[in-house]
């Protein structure tokens, strides 16, 4: 029989005793979020035993910067969340900026520059500054839900339990809220 999820004050409870250096309390962390964690980081970095790695750092990051966690700022699993989002990315931008190999050298010139131009850079800033303004016409719990489906990767379930709404609620606020956004991004606000 599978374990009921810890709750939040649960998780809250623990990172408050790992930043006074509770090694039984960062155990039960670890055992409470570390499949979500890994999750997160293989759905980023692909390559398995590069996201088994980045999942260690994230947990020694845990482990350092645990007396930063406030819960008054976010909930616990948001803040595990972005620091395994975070490290992940970290990693894909140190594979994106590492040396070429000699054989690669070789190939670099003949290859198109794949780097986006002027153009395309405006036109993604302006995406994305119309993807949030089209975000703030969603009623808080709405725009939340989308952030914890969509930033977080967490499912209708997971989501209905974290804001504590039924699982319907959560359904229709997801679609209704993508519905609005679409309406708004071809509108164009």
């Amino acid at each position: 029989m599978p374990h009921a999820a810890p709750s939040p004050e649960d998780l809250a409870h623990w990172l408050a005793r790992t930043a006074l250096g509770d090694r039984a309390a960062f155990e039960r962390l670890y055992e409470a979020t570390c499949s979500r964690l890994f999750a997160v980081v293989l759905r980023i970095q692909r390559d398995r035993g590069l996201a088994e790695e980045l999942l260690q750092e994230v947990y020694v990051t845990v482990w350092h910067s645990a007396g930063g966690f406030d819960a008054a700022r976010s909930q616990p699993l948001t803040w595990l969340t972005a620091i395994a989002r975070n490290r992940a990315i970290d990693s894909l931008r140190r594979a994106a900026v590492r040396p070429p190999s000699p054989a690669e050298e070789l190939d670099a010139d003949a290859l198109p520059d794949d780097r986006p131009g002027p153009a395309e850079l405006l036109q993604r800033a302006l995406d994305r500054r119309l993807l949030g303004l089209c975000l703030e016409q969603l009623a808080p719990p709405q725009r939340q839900s989308i952030a914890l489906a969509f930033y977080d990767g967490l499912s209708h379930a997971e989501i209905a339990l974290h804001l504590r709404e039924p699982l319907g609620t959560v359904k229709a606020w997801l679609r209704r809220s993508l519905q609005a956004l679409r309406s708004c991004l071809d509108g164009g606000a």
